[in-house]
């Protein structure tokens, strides 16, 4: 197929099990098989600036290499499913500290401010808020943010990810605050307030862009 050779035959078929197997081949963004490796990269180049979509989630990209990096996550075993929400989690640590969401156990308090927290590290994030640090660095762009929280929705705006959808209309987004937000059209709630004359906003900035009369 490739053209290489083996002084062995069970080097040749681990070689053609490893390169030219056809879920080895098939190119994650059209679903065409390529006789080989070489000439899988060489076809991926034609969908380099290209808008994909992950099969699997249908959560859509803006280039083959985003796609790629994206579909990392769902090659990750994560046997341990929460009984309340469905939630799965490579550990069982991590399932019990997820436990603690529904039952609203916090154990963890600030000794500034005394907010509580299900976990010591969403404590220790917390507390950069105090003192200013910015330990969560992004590759990308070098912007610093306060928590790993952050940092992941900051990193959807270079890889283009938007894995939350409106039922209603399709629309995507890479922020659920943003999606819950843009809800707010379709379900015409309101709830930012202007507390002068009453005027009510489906955008907190709609609100803040307000010029109230009775100021």
């Amino acid at each position: 197929t490739c053209g290489k050779c083996f002084i062995q035959k069970s080097s040749l078929m681990m070689h053609q099990k490893a390169t030219h197997s056809v879920d080895t081949l098939a190119c994650v963004a059209c679903g065409i098989v390529m006789p080989c490796v070489d000439s899988l990269r060489k076809h991926l180049h034609t969908h380099a600036d290209i808008p994909c979509t992950c099969e699997p989630c249908g959560v859509q990209l803006s280039s083959i290499t985003k796609l790629q990096a994206h579909q990392q996550h769902h090659s990750v075993d994560r046997p341990h499913s929460c009984s309340t929400c469905g939630k799965s989690f490579t550990s069982s640590s991590y399932l019990k500290v997820h436990l603690k969401s529904h039952s609203g156990e916090k154990p963890f308090s600030c000794d500034i401010c005394g907010h509580r927290f299900t976990q010591h590290s969403s404590l220790k994030s917390h507390q950069a808020i105090h003192t200013g640090e910015k330990p969560f660095i992004c590759p990308t762009c070098g912007k610093g943010f306060n928590n790993a929280g952050n940092l992941s929705r900051h990193k959807r705006i270079h890889t283009g990810e938007k894995p939350y959808s409106c039922d209603t209309c399709g629309r995507r987004f890479n922020q659920g605050n943003s999606l819950k937000a843009h809800q707010q059209i379709h379900t015409g709630e309101k709830p930012y307030m202007c507390d002068k004359c009453g005027k009510s906003f489906s955008y907190l900035r709609n609100l803040k862009d307000h010029k109230c009369f009775y100021v």
